[in-house]
């Protein structure tokens, strides 16, 4: 186990004293650990990933999720059913000895942790604590706290947010660890703030905490926020809030302004709470500055773990040609120099690996000199699934100009998500549609680690069309980056900031409908992708060169958790301008 005791060390120029504690509902740990639904939790596991390479001394939390997300079944018209995913903590984590309490609800429930190590490149480890509520002197109900990670109703969900966010800061005294910033990442953690609170006051009442005290809490606290609509913010009632929370804490909360349209409003309450606050793509910082004016709230940009997601051919490519890319992401900006064959060769590997996968999960045979188009993502309505199927006589006759066009789709709805389930079942319908002919559309089922990291590095493009704004960034087009793999993708989140038209890929133009959306990307896909893929195979490896050139040296984790650190965790104080004496500059 690493030493645990407060120490004094050094990343860079930052003088670093303590930990930095990462609180998060979900973090993908490992491909075997069901311990995460989608991309929070992805970039959760990625952030502790770089923490790790980087040797910053960093701890996470999360819950266990002993039953996990869900396992997704696809029947043949697209009717989605659920398995849970049971899976045994002993066997990838070590159980900790300590024990903590929280009230809910008026009850005590202990809490337990499980350590996973994360081992960096260097060997430097990041402690993963994942809380467990599954003991004997539990309730039945209190034991199955920590089994379902976003499942149940509110009252489950805000039962979970207090064993993650109070008993998370418990635990980390309890472990003896000596924290001194504690991230929240998303709203779902925000009570570790109240904890804080009573930890200042040393057990006193929460009504005599003054503002010095709430001080003292918000100088040790950073929030990202990674939600772009006011509906998506956890909010709790009144009722729900005294009935499980407690009527002291309830008061306390009301009386530092954190209930909105008479609900708690997590966000809200990580906002009053915290020193630092920012977005996850420049756009998404506009966004929630327009949500929450009264805050200040920056933004850096998500990233990717680069050795993570960049597949096993371009992995070797790199290790041949840039070798230092694995030690300083930076250096895939080299990746401009690289030869086209290479790229090309290394692309196809990537390509029949997927394929192969595609027919093994589906008994598909797809064709690996068609052009493949990809869109993975959480089957959620405002991803807008279908837009692709708007105008579908066009659609099949770009294909057959094309000679031919495969569609590869992936992604979960959330087991009470019925518009959602609605959209997977539009999408089979359609791939049953156009089975026959030169358009070829496959469902995968049960989007997870292994099949999005295929999915990335496989196909040609990569497609995103989110209704703006409602993409606060999204990371799969920076995993298909990290493969030269351009992205066809509505201005939304970080393609914002990763768009470069016909350098890194192609813009869906706004409009002002879905439908004037979907023309733009059939213009899109007509006029410059299309012909690109068929006739140009060396301008099309030049795309992929600078793609990966551009926008994988800069959307990886690497870069934002030092960000992370230089503005949030512990931030740089510019230094004031030198004076010139304007005498000795005369003569």
């Amino acid at each position: 186990m690493p030493s645990m005791s407060p120490k004094s060390s050094s990343f860079g120029n930052f003088p670093v004293s303590g930990h930095v504690a990462y609180f998060s509902m979900e973090i993908a740990i490992c491909p075997e650990m069901p311990t995460y639904s989608g991309g929070l939790g992805v970039l959760a596991g990625d952030t502790l990933r770089s923490a790790a390479d980087l040797g910053i001394p960093l701890v996470a939390f999360t819950l266990l999720h002993r039953k996990g997300y869900f396992r997704q079944h696809l029947d043949p018209s697209g009717l989605q059913t659920e398995e849970i995913q049971l899976w045994n903590p002993a066997d990838f984590c070590t159980e900790e000895p300590a024990r903590i309490m929280v009230s809910i609800e008026n009850r005590a429930v202990t809490v337990r942790a499980w350590r996973y190590d994360l081992a960096g490149s260097t060997g430097h480890i990041v402690p993963i604590y994942l809380l467990d509520t599954d003991l004997d002197e539990n309730s039945g109900w209190d034991r199955g706290l920590t089994d379902h990670l976003y499942g149940g109703d509110t009252n489950y969900r805000l039962q979970q947010e207090i064993v993650l966010g109070m008993g998370g800061v418990r635990m980390a005294h309890a472990l003896g660890l000596h924290v001194n910033v504690y991230h929240m990442n998303e709203g779902h953690a925000a009570l570790l703030t109240l904890a804080l609170l009573e930890s200042e006051l040393g057990g006193g009442l929460l009504g005599a905490a003054t503002e010095a005290d709430v001080e003292q809490v918000r100088r040790k606290c950073v929030f990202t926020t990674h939600t772009p609509v006011p509906a998506g913010h956890d909010r709790f009632s009144t009722e729900q809030t005294i009935r499980i929370l407690g009527s002291e804490r309830t008061a306390r909360l009301e009386q530092q302004g954190c209930f909105r349209d008479g609900l708690l409003n997590m966000t809200l309450l990580a906002l009053r709470f915290s020193r630092y606050a920012n977005g996850v793509a420049m756009r998404h910082g506009q966004v929630s500055r327009e949500m929450f004016p009264e805050f200040t709230i920056g933004s850096i940009t998500n990233g990717v773990h680069a050795p993570t997601w960049t597949s096993e051919p371009f992995q070797q490519m790199l290790d041949e040609h840039i070798p230092a890319w694995r030690r300083d992401t930076l250096y895939l900006r080299n990746a401009i120099d690289l030869p086209e064959e290479k790229i090309l060769t290394a692309h196809a590997r990537a390509k029949d690996a997927l394929l192969a996968g595609v027919a093994t999960r589906t008994g598909a045979v797809l064709d690996p000199k068609v052009l493949t188009l990809g869109f993975a993502r959480r089957a959620a309505t405002y991803k807008r699934a279908t837009l692709m199927f708007s105008d579908p006589e066009r659609l099949q006759k770009i294909a057959a100009a094309a000679g031919g066009l495969q569609i590869l789709y992936a992604g979960k709805a959330h087991p009470q998500d019925e518009p959602g389930k609605a959209l997977i079942h539009l999408v089979m319908e359609n791939a049953a549609r156009f089975s026959d002919g030169a358009l070829r559309i496959v469902y995968l089922e049960n989007y997870a680690w292994d099949l999005g990291a295929m999915l990335t590095a496989g196909v040609d493009v990569w497609i995103n069309t989110p209704r703006r704004p409602y993409e606060a960034s999204g990371t799969s087009g920076m995993k298909a980056a990290l493969n030269g793999v351009p992205s066809l993708s509505i201005l939304d989140g970080w393609w914002i900031e990763g768009w470069v038209e016909g350098i890194t890929g192609w813009a869906i133009e706004d409009g002002a409908s879905d439908q004037q959306e979907a023309e733009a990307f059939y213009n899109k896909l007509e006029s410059a992708v299309v012909p690109l893929y068929r006739a140009e195979p060396e301008q099309w490896a030049r795309m992929m060169r600078t793609t990966l050139a551009f926008n994988g040296s800069f959307f990886n984790t690497d870069r934002m958790v030092k960000q992370y650190l230089r503005n949030a965790y512990y931030p740089v104080k510019l230094a004031e301008p030198a004076k010139v004496n304007e005498e000795s500059l005369v003569g």
